[in-house]
């Protein structure tokens, strides 16, 4: 069983992108998981992030606040606070702010190492 590590906020992580921004608050480069990555993706209103997909792992995605639009391979859903979807490795999926204010969403990956490979131009993408 792994060791109980307290992630502080003083040590998380932000990536910033025209679109708004990934907090990362637990993982393998923040040397506090050797099974996870959760952080959190806050969406700008009208924005989108890049179509991508993940080739190692799972993600859990949970709206915590906002509406928006995911994609997920050809399937459009619209999601607001409370609902969450299971996207499995492999699969290209977006998510598109359609709501007025910022949306914020609780993300988890099945790995402490995932890795992002863009849905466009097979490169690494956000």
């Amino acid at each position: 069983m792994g060791e109980s590590r307290i992630a502080r906020a003083k040590d998380n992580v932000t990536e910033e992108y025209p679109w708004g921004h990934l907090d990362w608050f637990v993982s393998g480069a923040l040397g506090n998981s050797d099974t996870l990555t959760v952080g959190r993706c806050t969406i700008e209103p009208g924005q989108a992030n890049h179509a991508h997909y993940h080739p190692n792992c799972d993600e859990v995605l949970h709206v915590l606040r906002g509406t928006i639009r995911h994609r997920l391979d050809d399937e459009y859903f619209e999601m607001s606070e409370g609902d969450t979807i299971s996207i499995p490795s492999g699969r290209i999926h977006n998510a598109t702010n359609v709501g007025a204010e910022q949306a914020l969403l609780m993300i988890t990956f099945s790995t402490p190492e995932r890795q992002v490979v863009s849905a466009d131009a097979g490169t690494t993408a956000e």
